[in-house]
């Protein structure tokens, strides 16, 4: 080895560290574009589920139940109710003008009604809306002793223990009957109460005269009491024109205090996934999706197998597995709808005469919209931070914060190929330096050949000439003022195989030199 370094000072055969630089870039770039790959296909599963229709379908249904009063009258809308009178007035009025369209606007009979009213004309109801009522019993609270004299009822805010579980009124139909929960169905987080399904139900005729009656029943036989905590009116629609549902529920909840507060849910969903060519498109992305998280999840179950515990003293490595967990919930979210829709819907639309209930169906799906609106948010962090955890740009970074100028190797190989690519196509004319130096290089080496130096000696030769030659052009280069040049760690290691090498080469310098002192010494005798 001292001996090539005679030939010339240092060098090596072929620098593997600008290879797995090289290497290094080329896998963070194919990365980075599948990453994006990844994020436009989520992305478009995201915003492909949604369009304007639902928006415009919400909000002419929301000023239809929700701002329509009766010509002269004050407080007969949804929204302004705030006693047991206003309430009446609004079911028997605007309520009932906007569920029941039975003819056009000149007063002609509208065609192929087919026993089902058309909202605005274009929305089939969908079954028969339900209205259903949550009491407490009498006693759940306690009067204080100096006011019984007045008050000898007390009626507690609703709870399911407080709940009151027996017949009232006429008891002779459902309305007067306590109607036992369904446990699939979810529970409702009002204002001042979480509600149960159950309750006191009755569903509404297919006759507007029939539904009016019904209410004016109702309304002379205290339907609604002081122990009243709650009514929910349940109805659904469909629009063939945009294919979607829109799912209604209006809430009145009877506080303690007493007063109405009055809420409401508009839920436009498209229940029926795949009906268009765009439909079958976003089928495609799905399954592009599923095809995605294996890929991922293999490669995050190979980093753990590799790093073990240290997998997980990263952060950067928990983003990914939450990643993955959400990902993995929106599947499962998707397959369950997917599922019971396809159970439930035909079921639904067999009995026109009942209550179609898309209310659960519709409660899952926002579900699973809020999963992937989630999802893609943490998918957009990690791709904004995905740089910061990469070595190359770390350096960069680092090489800007002392104020030199970074080596930008991205863009060098970026720029490498397109000129390569224009020399191809004859568009460029090739450089020659390199051409010239690795001639030269290779006319060094075969006259040390013939010299009779051996491959293992010429190869070290090059590798301590190729370090020389790239530290002293960093650290020694007549261009830097400063002295203090910081190095990085990779930079730290070089300059240390370099102290190694020439430890070795001044050692057999001095053997040599010995060598000679001793045979001077010797011819002196």
């Amino acid at each position: 080895m001292a001996e090539a370094s005679r030939w010339h000072l240092g060098g090596t055969p072929k620098p593997k560290l600008q290879y797995r630089k090289d290497v290094e870039i080329r896998t963070t770039l194919q990365e980075l574009l599948l990453y994006l790959i990844f994020l436009i296909n989520l992305c478009i599963l995201t915003f492909g589920m949604v369009n304007p229709h639902m928006y415009y379908l919400n909000k002419v249904m929301a000023s239809l139940f929700l701002d329509t009063s009766v010509p002269g009258e004050e407080r007969t809308n949804f929204r302004s109710i705030r006693s047991i009178t206003d309430f009446w007035k609004f079911m028997e009025g605007p309520f009932l003008e906007g569920l029941y369209w039975d003819s056009w606007y000149n007063s002609n009979d509208l065609y192929d009604l087919k026993n089902t009213s058309r909202i605005y004309y274009e929305n089939i109801l969908l079954g028969v809306p339900r209205v259903r009522q949550l009491k407490v019993r009498n006693n759940t609270c306690k009067v204080y002793s100096s006011f019984q004299s007045l008050m000898n009822e007390c009626y507690d805010k609703y709870t399911s223990k407080n709940e009151d579980l027996s017949d009232f009124g006429l008891k002779s139909d459902s309305e007067w009957k306590y109607s036992t929960p369904n446990r699939s169905s979810p529970w409702h987080w009002g204002f001042v109460g979480i509600y149960r399904n159950g309750g006191y139900i009755f569903t509404l005729s297919k006759s507007k005269s029939e539904t009016r009656s019904k209410f004016i029943n109702l309304r002379l036989n205290s339907w609604i009491t002081r122990s009243t905590r709650v009514i929910f009116i349940d109805f659904s629609l469909y629009n063939a024109n945009v294919n979607l549902f829109c799912i209604i529920r209006l809430v009145a909840e009877f506080p303690a205090t007493g007063g109405i507060l009055t809420s409401w849910q508009f839920y436009s969903v498209k229940l029926l996934r795949y009906v268009s060519n765009y439909d079958y498109f976003i089928a495609s992305c799905e399954i592009t999706f599923c095809i995605f998280l294996i890929v991922f999840t293999t490669q995050e179950i190979q980093k753990m197998r590799e790093f073990k515990s240290a997998y997980f003293q990263s952060i950067w490595n928990w983003l990914e597995l939450l990643l993955l967990v959400l990902c993995f919930v929106a599947i499962a979210f998707n397959v369950y709808c997917n599922i019971q829709i396809s159970l439930l819907l035909g079921q639904l639309l067999k009995n026109t005469e009942k209550y179609s209930d898309f209310y659960f169906l519709a409660y899952w799906h926002i579900y699973y919209n809020n999963i992937i609106a989630i999802t893609i948010f943490f998918a957009w962090i990690k791709n904004m931070f995905l740089a910061i955890i990469n070595d190359t740009y770390a350096e960069v970074k680092a090489d800007y914060s002392i104020g030199r100028r970074p080596d930008f190797e991205l863009g060098k190989m970026i720029k490498k190929s397109y000129n390569n690519a224009l020399e191809k196509l004859k568009l460029k004319k090739a450089q020659k330096d390199e051409s010239k130096e690795s001639k030269k290089s290779e006319d060094l080496a075969e006259q040390a050949r013939r010299e009779g130096f051996d491959e293992t000696e010429i190869q070290s030769a090059e590798k301590m000439k190729k370090w020389k030659e790239r530290l002293e052009k960093k650290y020694y280069s007549t261009e830097i003022q400063d002295d203090y040049q910081p190095v990085t760690q990779q930079e730290f290691r070089d300059l240390f195989l370099y102290a190694v090498e020439l430890e070795k080469e001044l050692h057999y310098v001095s053997l040599k030199l010995n060598r000679v002192m001793r045979k001077v010494s010797a011819l002196q005798y």
